[in-house]
């Protein structure tokens, strides 16, 4: 297990660039334009300033906590999805990994969907909301079908689950991106990267706790009730507050009167 990501470590290390020749995104090339860094104390103080930008940001502050919400609680059903299904399907260890695998590969199909349709429309909002509001249901079907005593119906609602959830994930960067132009993407994933992990910890370690005590279907109504409240926080979000959207529109609007005025001096 440790030979794979050993191997791309050296790689990383001796091959990839400190970065690109060319801007990898707008957020980069205006953050070039706008501060030149020269030395590791600016590029520090850059940082910094990024970060008190960010926190300080109400939408994106909203973002921080329905998203760390949504990954927590997809990560609390992946880690007891064995303990749960078994309480209802006496050795079904074999059903239960293969629901997980279920869960895995619908999300890959989700985050693939979710990325073509968000580029497509550019509904950052909207997109977001949707999303949000499937996983939220995925998350009571499983509840309920749990007690229902067939597990091909589990395969069903996991996989439902799992689709919606895990195509949240990049939704959520590009959600913040827009929120945060021109603040580098890399610093606003990166805090969506700790708020999942902390409210991860703290969800499965209290969600292992609830189900011993109080069996499953406490605590998935519990997990579902903090979904809810991750939507609520969504629906919060200032949707129009989409600064990269409205650069780019504004410099499509200058190339085009550039372009004009260059046919109007031709002429």
């Amino acid at each position: 297990m440790a030979t794979g990501p050993s191997i791309i470590l050296c790689l990383v290390l001796f091959f990839f660039q400190k970065e690109p020749p060319l801007p990898p995104s707008p957020a980069q090339a205006t953050l070039r334009c706008q501060v030149p860094i020269t030395d590791k104390t600016a590029d520090r103080q850059t940082y910094l300033q990024s970060l008190k930008s960010l926190l300080t940001n109400r939408n994106f502050v909203l973002l921080l906590l329905s998203y760390g919400i949504n990954v927590a609680v997809f990560y609390v059903v992946s880690t007891l999805l064995n303990q749960i299904v078994l309480l209802h399907f006496a050795e079904a260890e074999e059903d239960a990994g293969r629901i997980g695998l279920t869960i895995v590969l619908a999300g890959v199909v989700g985050s693939v969907t979710g990325g073509i349709i968000l580029d497509k429309t550019h509904r950052f909002k909207e997109c977001t909301l949707v999303v949000y509001f499937m996983g939220l249901a995925g998350m009571l079907a499983f509840t309920f079908t749990l007690t229902l005593g067939h597990i091909w119906v589990i395969y069903l609602t996991g996989g439902f689950l799992g689709f919606f959830m895990t195509g949240y994930l990049g939704i959520g960067y590009e959600f913040a991106a827009e929120l945060t132009y021109p603040i580098p993407e890399g610093t606003s994933s990166g805090l969506l990267n700790v708020s999942s992990e902390v409210f991860g910890v703290i969800f499965t370690l209290t969600g292992g706790e609830m189900l011993d005590a109080h069996g499953d279907m406490a605590t998935n109504c519990t997990l579902t009730a903090l979904l809810l409240a991750g939507l609520s926080m969504t629906l919060l979000i200032e949707g129009k507050a989409l600064k990269r959207q409205a650069a780019v529109a504004l410099r499509r609007s200058h190339a085009h009167l550039e372009q004009e005025e260059i046919l109007t001096t031709q002429t």
